[in-house]
């Protein structure tokens, strides 16, 4: 068997320690004579599967008491509808575009009330997050929303907006764990897991207390409501119980790896490989304006369509699976989320120079 390098922005690379693991329990879960993917999710097996989920996933994060855990099911694109359902009881958002994702949610939200586009960067192809010191946030807004990392064109929140003291709702499903994040500056903060947690099938959704009510838009369904979930400790139906589980693996090996400083550290020095390479190159060049770069999502250009589907489809015979960039922008973007050792990266800047070498 021989593992390639995964650059895949989701489903994306897992811990191969927790795959393991995984295997070792596939038949057997812990003397149960059953794998997880059998298990009742009434199962006393299964409680303490979500249990202990939940809680290191509350350690990891420091996670306020004020605050509930949900373990959802729509993947994050449900959240669009999910979040205005909720939350807009005065029938206005203010958004943040800065990309396909927080675009698609935008758009969703305008179904449900006025959802205002306060600020965006689709002028230069979403390749820089904008000034969000002083944006025009409505008097009546119910929350202001973000997609804090987008996956996409490859930029990321370094600071949030200032928002007048309006509940701040952030996507964070490319970014999720990558770095300490303080919990209490937002209302609701969510992101589906198949990027940097677990694989596909499941959102979490870190919500406030006081915004899980029954006071919801009428007409609602009860699958929808934030409480319905928060009653049932995220068992009203048959949860995603394999994904929980793979999830739970994840955040003990991230509490292994020395946590959320720990990771953060690792990805800045993952990040810097290839930035500082692409910062030098000839031949390749990076989309993103420098103070907006992610540590997760790398997308890159030689300039030329056919020679990046040359390096793309090389790229592929080397071991380096998963680089072609999203159809809007093109090119080659790497994933290099939590999971990607720092021989990945190594290993893919070793390629470029060689690639470069060869057809400049």
């Amino acid at each position: 068997m021989s593992r390639v390098y995964n650059f895949s922005a989701g489903p994306a690379v897992l811990p191969e320690e927790v795959l393991k693991e995984a295997q070792a329990e596939m038949l057997d879960y812990k003397g149960t004579g059953m794998s997880v993917m059998e298990m009742s999710h009434r199962s006393k097996a299964f409680d303490q599967i979500i249990q202990e989920a939940e809680k290191d996933l509350r350690d990891l994060m420091h996670i306020p008491d004020n605050y509930k855990v949900l373990f959802l099911q729509g993947g994050a694109s449900l959240q669009f509808a999910m979040i205005p359902m909720n939350l807009m009881k005065n029938k206005v958002a203010d958004y943040i575009v800065t990309g396909q994702w927080a675009k698609k949610a935008w758009q969703e939200a305008q179904k449900y009330g006025k959802a205002n586009k306060i600020a965006t960067s689709e002028d230069k192809t979403f390749s820089y997050i904008p000034d969000c010191s002083d944006l025009p946030i409505s008097e009546d807004a119910d929350y202001v929303y973000i997609c804090e990392n987008n996956t996409i064109y490859g930029t990321k929140f370094k600071e949030l907006p200032n928002t007048k003291g309006k509940d701040l709702v952030a996507d964070v499903s490319s970014c999720f764990l990558s770095e300490p994040v303080d919990v209490s500056k937002y209302a609701i903060i969510y992101g589906g897991v198949q990027k940097n947690i677990g694989p596909a099938g499941m959102v979490i959704a870190i919500v406030r207390d006081d915004l899980i009510t029954d006071d919801v838009l009428p007409g609602t369904p009860t699958m929808m409501k934030y409480k319905t979930h928060a009653d049932a400790n995220s068992l009203y139906n048959t949860p995603n119980c394999y994904c929980i589980y793979i999830c739970g693996k994840v955040f003990k090996w991230l509490k292994k790896q020395g946590g959320l400083e720990a990771m953060k550290e690792r990805n800045e020095k993952k990040a810097k490989i290839l930035y500082d390479y692409l910062d030098e190159s000839k031949l390749f060049k990076g989309t993103v304006e420098k103070a907006s770069r992610s540590l997760m999502n790398v997308p890159f250009v030689t300039g030329d369509p056919d020679l990046d589907a040359k390096f793309v489809k090389e790229a592929k015979e080397a071991g380096l699976e998963n680089l072609k960039g999203h159809r809007t922008v093109g090119g080659m973007r790497a994933s290099i989320y939590n999971a990607m050792p720092i021989e990945g990266v190594e290993k893919l800047v070793e390629f470029m120079k060689k690639f470069e070498k060869e057809n400049l």
